[in-house]
Order: C-alpha cells, then structure tokens, then sequence
C-alpha cells in the first residue's frame, strides 16, 4: 500500500492548522488600527487613546487611532466591516450601532454578522444636565415641572436617533411629560444654546459633561446608569429619584471583522483584557465617568443582541427614523 499520498495530506493538515497558531504568535508585524465612527475628542475616542497607547507598549508596534466620523457612526462602521478580516484593524463600536439596526431603514453593513465580538471596554452613562437657570434640582421637580408646564420645556441632542435623543423620549414615556425635542447636529452646537439659555435640558455622555458641570456652566440632575458615577459621586440616579429601573448608558466595545483567525482574536482579547485591568487605565477611565468592562465575547455578544432589543423599542416609541 502506498501511504505516501496519506502521509502528504496528513502533513498538509497539520500545516494548515499550524498556520494560524504561527501568524497570531508572531502578530502583529506592523501597525494597528483602531477605527470608529466619532470624531477626536469624543468618549469613543478618548478610551481608544487610553487604550491603544497601552497595546502600543505591550505590542512593540504603534496603534494608530482612525477617527471616520459621519452617517450617525455608520461611515466608520461600514469601513471596519469591509476591511481585511486579519486582526489589524480593530472597530470599536458603540451604542449608537446598537440604535442604527433599528433607525436606519438601510444600512451597508450588518452589526451582528460582519463582526466578530472581543469584549465590552466600558460603559460611560448619560447624565442629565439643565441650564442653571431652569428652576429644577432633581428628577422629581423636573417632572412636576414639565407637567404644570406641557410643552414648554425642551431638551436638546446631537440628532434624531442619538443615544442622547432617545434617552430624553424614554424619559417622556416613563413619566408621562411633555417635553420638547429639539435636536441639533452633533452635541456642540446644543451646549452652545444651553449655555445661551434657549436650551433646558440635555441627556449626554458623563465623559463630555463632567467638565461642564464642575465648572458651573450645568447643573447635574441624575446618571442614567443604575449606579452612582465615581466621577460624580454626589448625583443621583435616575432609578433611585424616583424612576426605578430607569438604564440607559453609552458604551463602548472590541470587536474586528468576521473571518479573522482565532488564534489573533484570541491575542487580541488577552491583550485587551489585561490592558483593561491595569490599575492605571481603570484610574483614569474612571476619573472621565467610564466603568470599565473586560467582559467575554459571549457575554459582549449576550449584551449586542440586549442592546439592540432596548434600543429598538426606544426608536419604535419614538417615532425617530433616519435615512
């Protein structure tokens, strides 16, 4: 019997699973992206510096931070998607994907299918802030409020279907207000007009708002989250004013584009992890209102198709839809 033939496939076997043990044992031999859909100075891309420095150093190679702002996030979305499924462009998505399966009639790319889940980074809540002339401390006066006022008071956001907009029309839903959305593009030009007075309210991400709230310019009402902030220690939730059960955070996670090997996703999510653990990244997350994670891809997996459920429902409620 001629076991040659056998013996050649046995060892083209071994070699094609040898392969990508080699390629992640050796990986990365160059650079590294990390690519998302908001702009520099945004929550996503202040966690993303934090983080990629570190992988930098553990790597030997630079992490190059790719800000590709645009469509509600799904510019740099749809480009992760797309790119080359071998571990050096990592997506960190966000929230506002979880939102966009539902918002967009459309959208060229799929959130579940063309990416491969690492682990949840952090979560970052909402807080609500108001213009410190708007005669309101806590949840409950905002709500007697805007009841004895219908429809005379508003809330400002970074646009339809942002986490920031549909946080407010939870909000309505829950309590049965009647509060006016005015939305704007991007969260910038809504700060500018509740600092002018024209805006009352606002629901946005702790890490943008902190400043704003230790320098006077808002008044902090309550966190989104169903824990009090470290970086506000000394404002309450939503839950706990009166509203129980009331979630409704920002978050942000690793993910890379389906039909990267294992053994690099592998290496990507030990790597991360234990970046995530260091007590100097958890400090300084924490002092810019971010919980960090570090979770398992099955449980950040778990935690996509929750969020999009949640979400989904506040964007049916809502009536938002974009194009």
């Amino acid at each position: 019997m001629n076991t040659k033939p056998l013996l050649a496939l046995a060892l083209a076997a071994a070699a094609a699973l040898a392969a990508p043990l080699a390629q992640a044992e050796t990986w990365p031999t160059k650079p590294v992206k990390i690519l998302f859909g908001f702009p520099a100075g945004s929550a996503t891309d202040v966690i993303a510096r934090t983080v990629g420095q570190k992988l930098s150093d553990k790597w030997g190679q630079p992490v190059v931070i790719e800000n590709r702002p645009g469509a509600g996030g799904n510019l740099g979305s749809e480009l992760a998607a797309r790119a080359p499924a071998d571990g050096y462009t990592i997506f960190f998505g966000t929230v506002a994907n979880a939102i966009s399966v539902s918002l967009y009639s459309k959208l060229n790319y799929d959130y579940l299918k063309d990416f491969t889940p690492i682990t949840l980074v952090a979560t970052t809540p909402l807080v609500l802030v108001a213009n410190p002339d708007v005669p309101v401390k806590s949840v409950r006066e905002v709500i007697a409020y805007a009841k004895a006022n219908p429809g005379k008071l508003n809330f400002g956001s970074g646009g339809v279907g942002t986490s920031n907009h549909l946080a407010g029309e939870m909000f309505k839903i829950a309590t049965g207000t009647d509060l006016v959305h005015v939305p704007y593009k991007g969260t910038p030009a809504a700060y500018n007009d509740m600092f002018g007075g024209q805006v009352a309210l606002m629901w946005d991400n702790i890490v943008a708002v902190t400043n704003h709230v230790k320098n006077g310019k808002l008044k902090a009402i309550a966190v989104t989250s169903l824990q009090r902030a470290d970086s506000l220690p000394e404002v309450p939730t939503t839950a706990e004013s009166g509203l129980p059960g009331f979630e409704a955070v920002s978050w942000i996670g690793a993910l890379v584009p389906t039909g990267t090997p294992q053994p690099v996703v592998d290496k990507i999510y030990t790597d991360l992890v234990a970046v995530l653990r260091m007590p100097d990244v958890k400090e300084k997350l924490a002092a810019s209102g971010a919980v960090v994670v570090g979770n398992t891809a099955e449980q950040f997996a778990t935690w996509n198709r929750n969020e999009i459920a949640k979400w989904s429902k506040a964007v049916k409620d809502s009536g938002a839809k974009a194009e």
